[in-house]
């Protein structure tokens, strides 16, 4: 009986979380290119710590979005350092990044039509 109100393609709380951990590695890397700790770091800085990713499950992410030709990586070696792979964002995770955002407005703006959070 209630299966005909459960569209909107079955959205639950995995998928939820790992879309938004994907934009915002994404986002991050539209900017500049960055390793997985900066990116960890950063998120965990601009959330004002709500968010925190653990490096070693970042990395995860990012072979996937690598896999997807959404970031590439590339190793850099500096004298002093220990050796870093550097990931940047591709013509193909810029689109992805942009359907990403429409999605999340289209979810926020929906949310807030159910819940009117700016309302309260």
């Amino acid at each position: 009986m209630y299966d005909r109100y459960m569209s909107c393609d079955d959205i639950n709380a995995r998928d939820l979380q790992r879309g938004s951990a994907e934009m915002l590695v994404l986002a991050l890397l539209e900017e500049r290119q960055r390793h997985g700790y900066e990116i960890a770091q950063l998120i965990e800085q601009r959330s004002g710590g709500e968010i925190c990713f653990q490096v070693p499950s970042l990395y995860p992410l990012l072979y996937r979005l690598e896999r997807r030709g959404l970031v590439e990586g590339r190793w850099v070696e500096k004298a002093g350092e220990r050796r870093r792979r550097f990931y940047r964002l591709t013509a193909a995770g810029r689109t992805a990044l942009g359907a990403q955002r429409r999605g999340w407005n289209s979810l926020f703006e929906a949310l807030d039509r159910v819940a009117r959070f700016r309302q309260a």
